[in-house]
């Protein structure tokens, strides 16, 4: 089973919707048997490699909220974010253009640390401040995840990468997705914004039901599932057995 789950760095929802997920997957039972891959997905690809301002004046100024709106939504995002184990800080975000981070995710995706370096983007975003604009915070990070610095440095001085981010964006509108952030399993199910953990465990279970073929009982006495000799008596459109 795949879960695709188209997000942004820069999303205050997609960290805690991140953390309800993983919640529900650690109690699925097959969770060993689940693909998970983090999509891109920008909310503000306008928004400059980085914007002289805190959060609170980028959401009041560019989004034309009230700054008094902004703070009561920052109180209740973070109180959300306590219930999850997350401590935001938004007094110290540093906002900046993702664009990059999203495409050091995919970097990170071709050494099998794409879920390490989307939690340490959020984590490091919305919990210590950091610059995910910054070259030298990109640098050290994907070091950290033991990306080679040559690797790296193909993120500043060529577009690698970049066409991967922009895919993302172009499958996530063709499936019609306009918020984050939005989970798709198995291209079947959709579930939108950071819902609880319960039902996420509800969207795991329907569809793995729905992605097993039935499995005969007593199929492996005749050698092969779902023939006439694995079957016991029963009644059809054309009569009963006898």
């Amino acid at each position: 089973m795949k879960i695709e789950i188209w997000s942004d760095v820069a999303c205050p929802w997609c960290y805690i919707g991140k953390r309800r997920f993983e919640t529900a997957l650690a109690a699925f039972p097959h969770r060993d048997s689940v693909e998970v891959q983090w999509r891109s997905y920008q909310l503000d690809p306008s928004l400059p490699e980085h914007y002289d301002g805190t959060e609170l004046d980028y959401l009041s100024t560019r989004k034309g909220m009230a700054p008094a709106q902004v703070a009561g939504m920052f109180a209740h995002v973070a109180e959300q974010a306590r219930g999850e184990g997350l401590n935001y800080r938004f007094d110290d975000v540093v906002v900046a253009n993702s664009f990059t981070a999203h495409r050091l995710i995919h970097l990170a995706a071709s050494h099998g640390k794409q879920d390490a370096a989307k939690e340490r983007l959020l984590s490091d975003h919305f919990e210590q401040g950091k610059d995910i604009g910054s070259r030298d915070y990109l640098t050290s990070l994907g070091l950290d995840l033991g990306i080679d610095a040559v690797e790296l440095d193909e993120l500043f001085t060529t577009d690698k990468y970049a066409d991967d981010v922009r895919l993302d964006f172009e499958e996530g509108r063709a499936l019609g997705i306009n918020g984050v952030p939005f989970f798709v399993i198995d291209r079947k199910f959709g579930l939108s914004g950071a819902q609880p953990a319960e039902t996420f465990t509800a969207a795991l279970e329907q569809a793995w039901q729905e992605s097993q073929p039935l499995v005969m009982v007593g199929a492996a006495d005749s050698g092969e599932a779902g023939t006439a000799s694995a079957e016991g008596e029963a009644c059809g459109p054309g009569g009963c057995a006898i």
